[in-house]
């Protein structure tokens, strides 16, 4: 696999929704011992703890392609797969509900996303480019 500096490290990588971004990774890094690693825009941060991670989003929710109104989420859960595309269509045949099909993101990484028959989100991606987080509005904090 790929290695992408614009991802955290980890296999499965839990996105937890907040309020207060900022407010809830100060927290988290002053109350748990977490490292912010990298900031994006106003709306996510993500957190490394020994050689696992974390990513606080916002609780407000991101645009869908469904709706332009941002939809409310509590937590999402990441997956690194080595083959994006195949574990798509193994996926594609169950009872799974598509979110969105594989595309691939300026920040290197390719991804799809689904619901399962619980409402929970799952994001499965694959690193196809090794990108600094520069060059797509990332910053940085603890390199």
């Amino acid at each position: 696999m790929i290695t992408n500096r614009s991802m955290p490290p980890g296999i499965i990588i839990p996105e937890l929704a907040y309020k207060d971004v900022a407010a809830a990774t100060e927290w988290l890094c002053q109350t748990f011992g977490f490292k912010e690693r990298l900031r994006i825009g106003n709306h996510r941060r993500q957190l490394l703890f020994g050689g696992a991670s974390v990513i606080v989003i916002d609780l407000n929710g991101e645009p869908t392609t469904e709706s332009i109104a941002p939809q409310p989420r509590t937590h999402k859960i990441m997956v690194q797969v080595p083959d994006v595309d195949r574990h798509y269509e193994i996926v594609r045949e169950s009872d799974a509900k598509i979110l969105s099909g594989p595309e691939t993101y300026p920040f290197g990484e390719r991804q799809y996303t689904v619901e399962d028959p619980g409402g929970h989100v799952w994001t499965f991606s694959q690193s196809v480019a090794d990108v600094s987080p520069a060059e797509w509005g990332g910053q940085f904090v603890n390199p």
